[in-house]
């Protein structure tokens, strides 16, 4: 049997959340993360908190306690290497900070809307996964509503035995959307392992280098940066992005259009 051919080549685009759709600069798992570390008594770098970012946070939190820093800093302060019951335990502290933390930055990048908005217009099915909880997303998913952007799928962490770097979200959502194959599907990221987890499904990939966790300010800084830092910091962004295996790297996701065209071009080339 073969897929049913939508008359554009491309069959559905896989959003990330933060940093790709909203909270320019990722900003609300920083302050979140931070915040929990600091109320333990063991405040975190920012670079610390942002090393890691993507994941599910439970992993997130065992990729920062796991850090050489961190775990030095750690068995000092308490005496003894944390524990898988300190993870839960931060964890249990982390959720409501991210959902106050995250409903707060829960602003839709610009050009989001419009971007969506044609990517339906073209037939376009359109997904998006997130390494928040359902429960993280609780004040995120209306407040995205408001403001014009409801994908028809989301997969949330912990809805899958495995999170990123593995594929199994971008395939929760391809399946939901009965979109196939993976290789006439885009994964957009502003995260190496968002990138990983879109070219582990067999989906190509398109990297987000300014508007996500890999430059980390927020969008008033961003625009205030001089701009040959700002060109810097952009170009490092990019480079992470490509080493992650990204096929295409823009700034935001207002550039968006004309990469999934011509990625809709070359499938159509290589279907002659």
């Amino acid at each position: 049997m073969t897929s049913p051919l939508a008359s554009f080549p491309v069959q559905a685009v896989v959003f990330d959340w933060a940093g790709t759709v909203i909270d320019f600069g990722c900003m609300a798992p920083i302050h979140a993360l931070m915040g929990v570390f600091a109320a333990d008594g063991l405040p975190i770098s920012e670079a610390e908190a942002r090393a890691d970012m993507g994941k599910a946070k439970l992993d997130h939190l065992r990729a920062i306690l796991a850090e050489p820093g961190v775990a030095a800093r750690w068995l000092a302060a308490k005496g003894a290497p944390s524990t898988e019951d300190d993870v839960t335990r931060l964890y249990a502290l982390l959720e409501p900070a991210m959902l106050e933390a995250a409903t707060r930055a829960a602003v839709l990048i610009p050009g989001a809307v419009e971007t969506v908005d044609s990517l339906r217009a073209l037939g376009v099915k359109i997904g998006s996964g997130t390494g928040y909880t359902r429960e993280m997303m609780a004040g995120i998913l209306p407040a995205a509503q408001e403001q014009g952007y409801a994908p028809d799928v989301v997969i949330c962490a912990g809805e899958t035995p495995s999170g990123r770097p593995a594929p199994l979200m971008t395939w929760a959502a391809l399946i939901q959307l009965d979109a196939w194959p993976a290789n006439r599907c885009i994964k957009v990221d502003d995260a190496p392992v968002g990138i990983a987890e879109g070219k582990s499904a067999g989906a190509w990939t398109i990297g987000l280098s300014a508007s996500g966790n890999e430059v980390g300010v927020d969008l008033a800084t961003y625009r205030a940066l001089p701009e040959a830092e700002r060109a810097e910091r952009v170009g490092q962004a990019e480079a992470r992005l490509r080493a992650a295996g990204a096929d295409y790297v823009i700034e935001d996701i207002s550039q968006l259009l004309p990469v999934v065209h011509e990625i809709a071009g070359r499938i159509a080339a290589a279907a002659e």
